[in-house]
């Protein structure tokens, strides 16, 4: 067995990790909500395996008996995503969706010959990086093969090539973001890609889903840093990206980056990388009002003077002060709070600092100097542990975000918010921060807590189709970050027509002509 940390099955990160709900936030919780206890279902299993004798041998072939895992344990871990639909579910003890077997191939030519014994057999693949996905793009459909098989990269974790001139590095999909900055950090270098789910998920991950970082604004989306891929596909395996920039036709990697294992198993990820910084300061900024702030982010956005980190609470999120989960419900002034990061040298960090804090000034923001900023530096992973004590306590707590032009944006938000409370009641918080922001618009992230209805499967997903119609109907996309899964499917094809959707099913066809990537999901 490979010796790493695992999310436990029905909770989020180490289970170590986990802990009750702060005292701030307790009885905000309990006057809001009522508490009550909600254990989970202990002991469960997931149904027998499926996969045909001959299909296992052939894989044992290919990988060896002890890369090749069909025991409960290891399937339960590979069982769905951590949204909070997944965790309600294994809660229950719900662990249908389980793959069949588990195998961990150790690079490239494993994985090719894999595939060929998955088409002959007739069996369904999942790469699987860190298992954070939070859209269902880790259940397969199951309903044409004679077993499901979960792709376990855990084996590929090498830095593969460090170029520091051209300043690039060439990882394998495996590694998980520490590993990955631990590994660059020993030529002094960076990613600097830090999503919420960052302890967990992985390189491959990040390219399959499009992946945002809470360092965005400085650092660039993942996809932008990704300069080239090797991807094995059913049909053959191919390298795309050979230079900076290029002319030769369409860019071939934007077809597998967001395509969430669909088309190919990413083998290899060469990337953009910085040098790590010498300096790192987060502080707080107060803004009268929700608009009053994101007017102030498109003013540096569009002067191109954006911190490394940017994002801002509404007045809500303000007010219960989610930017720092450990005091929930502790903050007590007006307004917004805004959170901006500066990472580098330290000449840069204080040229940039200086710059950013004037344009901030004279559009009436007031500093409130690095504890606010540091509380949320500390705490900027957490937010998912804070999603399970809510759990145990009968609270359904769960997020979505989009995207959308700066003259859409105040539209988008009240449109998104007004069917989320008409959906979930009175009672219901909503809560929303603009996590990543450019020159041309940003993206809204929700945050929702309501009193768990008897069956909250059903709540959640009435107010999930509410909010992705308003998000359709306002013409903003589905998904800024999170990627399409299965939970996002019937919009995203609205989102980009039936010419798009024909055009990814032809993509689909001729890379993986038996359809046995990750089926259901995407297309």
């Amino acid at each position: 067995m490979i010796s790493q940390s695992e999310m436990h099955p029905q909770r989020w990160g180490d289970p170590d990790a986990a802990t009750p709900l702060p005292d701030s936030a307790r009885g905000l919780v309990e006057l809001a909500f009522g508490l009550s206890d909600c254990p989970a279902v202990a002991g469960a299993t997931p149904p027998t395996g499926e996969t045909p004798v001959a299909a296992l041998a052939a894989l044992v072939d290919v990988l060896g008996a002890d890369n090749v895992l069909t025991d409960d344990t290891t399937r339960m871990l590979r069982t769905r995503g951590k949204s909070t639909l997944d965790l309600l579910k294994a809660r229950a003890g719900d662990l249908s969706d389980a793959p069949d077997v588990v195998v961990r191939p150790s690079g490239q030519a494993e994985i090719e010959a894999l595939l060929a014994v998955a088409a002959t057999h007739r069996l369904a693949v999942v790469p699987f990086g860190g298992g954070t996905s939070v859209t269902g793009g880790l259940v397969a459909d199951r309903a044409r093969f004679a077993g499901v098989v979960s792709l376990d990269l855990v084996r590929m974790k090498s830095l593969l090539a460090v170029d520091t001139e051209s300043m690039t590095a060439t990882l394998e999909p495996g590694l998980r973001g520490p590993e990955a900055e631990a590994l660059l950090a020993e030529h002094g270098l960076t990613l600097g890609h830090y999503p919420q789910s960052f302890e967990y998920a992985t390189i491959g991950g990040y390219a399959a889903t499009r992946s945002s970082g809470q360092s965005s604004a400085g650092y660039g989306r993942f996809d932008s840093l990704v300069m080239g891929l090797t991807v094995v596909t059913p049909s053959g395996t191919l390298t795309v990206g050979s230079a900076p920039a290029s002319a030769a036709g369409p860019d071939l990697r934007q077809v597998f980056l967001g395509s969430e294992g669909a088309f190919g198993v990413i083998t290899a990820v060469t990337v953009r990388v910085r040098r790590l910084p010498a300096e790192k300061l987060y502080l707080g900024w107060r803004w009268p009002s929700f608009e009053a702030g994101a007017d102030a982010m498109r003013a540096l956005a569009q002067a191109r003077m954006l911190p490394e980190v940017i994002r801002l609470s509404d007045e809500a999120e303000t007010a219960i002060n989610l930017a720092d989960p450990s005091s929930i419900g502790s903050a007590d002034d007006p307004g917004c709070l805004m959170i901006t990061g500066f990472e580098g040298t330290p000449p840069a960090v204080v040229a940039k600092r200086a710059a950013v804090t004037s344009v901030l000034t004279e559009l009436g923001g007031t500093d409130l100097g690095e504890q606010p900023g540091e509380a949320w530096a500390h705490g900027r992973f957490n937010a998912p542990y804070l999603r399970d004590a809510m759990l145990d306590v009968g609270v359904l707590v769960e997020t979505l975000e989009t995207a959308t032009f700066w003259s859409h944006r105040s539209g988008l938000y009240a449109d998104v918010k007004t069917a989320l409370e008409a959906s979930l009641g009175k009672k219901a918080i909503v809560l929303c921060h603009i996590s990543h922001v450019y020159e041309t618009g940003c993206s809204l992230y929700f945050t929702i807590a309501v009193r768990e209805a008897r069956d909250p499967l059903v709540q959640w997903a009435a107010a999930k189709a509410a909010a992705s119609e308003a998000m359709i109907t306002a013409g903003a996309t589905i998904t800024h970050h999170h990627a399409v899964g299965t939970d996002h499917k019937p919009w995203f094809e609205r989102e980009i027509g039936p010419v798009g959707v024909q055009t990814l099913r032809a993509i689909k066809d001729s890379l993986d002509p038996s359809g046995i990537l990750n089926p259901g999901v995407l297309i």
